[in-house]
This record gives structure tokens, C-alpha cells and sequence, in this order.
């Protein structure tokens, strides 16, 4: 038995329900269902979060907060849609302003259909998402093993939204840093991260079909711009980021100079730069949290 089969920890989010769900959750948690004898614990803080427990429909006023919720959650994370509302949108799917059911903006793990949803079918639910919990973590400790077989090439458009929420991964770790929750990583949306490989080339280092590294790079004149170098946090101390960067440098033959840059407190993002040999060329003040560091590597 594993550590989330004794304790998974649930953030619970009322997207717009009717409150039916809502009351239901809450009954679950009496002492006549009793869900806390499974070691369940309700958080509100999302970075302690293993299973994201989501009643009511999305519309356009809740689907921000939505997806920084699931962003906030560090993996392995589970979905759960509870009541027919969160796993269609039910009778409100027509609505102008409603965009449907979670899975619209979220992958969604487990549903449980009702209106409103029992409490035995809530706990079911959680308890589907705790197996599914073990077995999320069970892969990602296996590719540690199997990174002999890990493939770094080029990445398409069709990789932008696992780029994108894996980028947002590794800068919330950035912004806990500093303190400095404006970082543009964060704020970067799907359609600007398309947009963006019609200028840049994006690399993807793959284990297992899951992407867990990334980078992305262009020329200005003579010098090879190489930036947003990312590793899922799980995989650090692994030597990938260095092979990526490598990659990139790859993809960028004609350039005579390579530049990179970083906040000054990323050290772990100095690193594989430090290893091939990019030096400190100057640094600026970007805001009172932080300062830009640049790096670079003359071509010999």
C-alpha cells in the first residue's frame, strides 16, 4: 500500500453548482459516511492537493481560476467531476456563457454522474481516484529507469498544451523563489504558446510518451537565442537539461554565439548552461524581486 492509499489530501471547488453537490461533499464528511476513515483529508491550499474534487459547470468567469488551481497542484494529480453539471455541463451546456463540462478545460480522471451526487458515489469516486493516484506515481518512479530510452527531438504545435502545463510546472517553482507570482512563463496562454512556434523551434525530451523537458530557441543575426530550458522537477539532477540544451545548439548551427538568461537566484538553471561551458556576460535589474543573469557561449 502506498503513501496516497493511506492519506490523499482533496481540494474541493465549487465551479457554479446549484450547492446540490456541494452538500453532498460536505455530507461525506460526517460522521455517517465518515470519508476521513479512509485517511481522506479536505485542504484548501492546492499545493498540498492530490485529487482535484470540481462540482457545478465552467463558464467563462470560473475557467481561469480553474486551470491555476490544476496548475498549482504538483503531480501526480487526479481529476474528479462530481455531479452531472461538472461531467457535461448538464442543462446549462447551451448557455452563453458556459463552456460545458470540466473535461472541457481539464483532464478529467473520474466522473460521477448525479444530480445531485450521492455521498456513497462521491466516496467511490475518490477512492477510483486513489488507485488511479498510486498508479500515476508507480510510472513516473518506473521512468527513472528508463531514461536510457528517453528521445529528444523536435517538437509540433500538437505538443504546445503539454509544453505549456508542463512550463507552468517548473515556473511555479520560479515564482515560489522569488516571491514573484508575475513571471511571464505563468501568464503565457495556449494560443500565444502556438503562436510562438511560428517563430521559435521547440525541442522535447520524451520518456514513456510524456514530455518532461523542453527548450526553445532563434536566431538574431549571428547569435543563437536559447531560452525557457525546462525539466519537470521530478526529473532534475538527471543531465537533461544539458542534453537539451545541446539539442538546441543543434538546431542552431549557423550561429556563431549562443545567449541564454535567467533570474539570479535559478541555480538549477545555471547549471547544465555552466557545464557546456556558457560564462556570465552581465546582468540587469528587472523588477525589486529580481534580477536577469545573462550567459553565453562563443562558438569556436
Amino acid at each position: 500500500m502506498g503513501a496516497f492509499s493511506r492519506s490523499p489530501w482533496i481540494l474541493h471547488y465549487d465551479a457554479s453548482s446549484c450547492n446540490g453537490c456541494d452538500i453532498e461533499v460536505l455530507a461525506s464528511l460526517t460522521p455517517m459516511y465518515d470519508v476521513e476513515r479512509f485517511g481522506i483529508v479536505n485542504t484548501g491550499n492546492p499545493k498540498h492537493a492530490d485529487i482535484f474534487l470540481v462540482t457545478g459547470s465552467v463558464n467563462a468567469q470560473n475557467v481561469k481560476v480553474l486551470r491555476t488551481l490544476y496548475e498549482q497542484m504538483p503531480e501526480p494529480r487526479v481529476v474528479v467531476a462530481v455531479g452531472i453539471c461538472a461531467t457535461s455541463g448538464c442543462v446549462f451546456r447551451e448557455c452563453y456563457n458556459v463552456m460545458g463540462g470540466v473535461d472541457t478545460v481539464l483532464p478529467v480522471d473520474v466522473y460521477v454522474p448525479g444530480c445531485a451526487a450521492r455521498p456513497e458515489s462521491i466516496i467511490d469516486g475518490i477512492l477510483q481516484a486513489v488507485g488511479l493516484l498510486e498508479k500515476k506515481s508507480a510510472y513516473m518512479k518506473s521512468t527513472h529507469g528508463r531514461m536510457k530510452d528517453m528521445a529528444i527531438g523536435r517538437a509540433v504545435p500538437l505538443d504546445a498544451p503539454e509544453i505549456l502545463a508542463l512550463q507552468k510546472i517548473v515556473y511555479q517553482n520560479e515564482a515560489e523563489l522569488y516571491d514573484d507570482w508575475s513571471l511571464a512563463p505563468l501568464k503565457q496562454t495556449l494560443e500565444e504558446m502556438k503562436a510562438d512556434f511560428d517563430n521559435r523551434i521547440f525541442i522535447k525530451a520524451v520518456v514513456g510518451g510524456k514530455i518532461i523537458g523542453s527548450i526553445r530557441g532563434y536566431m538574431v543575426g549571428d547569435t543563437g537565442h536559447v531560452t525557457r530550458l525546462i525539466v519537470h522537477p521530478f526529473f532534475w539532477r538527471q543531465g537533461i537539461g544539458a542534453k537539451l540544451v545541446q539539442a538546441m545548439e543543434g538546431f542552431l548551427p549557423q550561429a556563431k554565439r549562443y545567449e541564454t538568461f535567467m533570474g539570479q537566484k535559478s541555480l538549477h538553471t545555471m547549471e547544465p548552461y555552466q557545464q557546456l561551458g556558457y560564462a556570465k556576460v552581465r546582468e540587469e535589474k528587472v523588477s525589486e524581486l529580481r534580477d536577469r543573469v545573462y550567459f553565453a557561449r562563443e562558438v569556436r
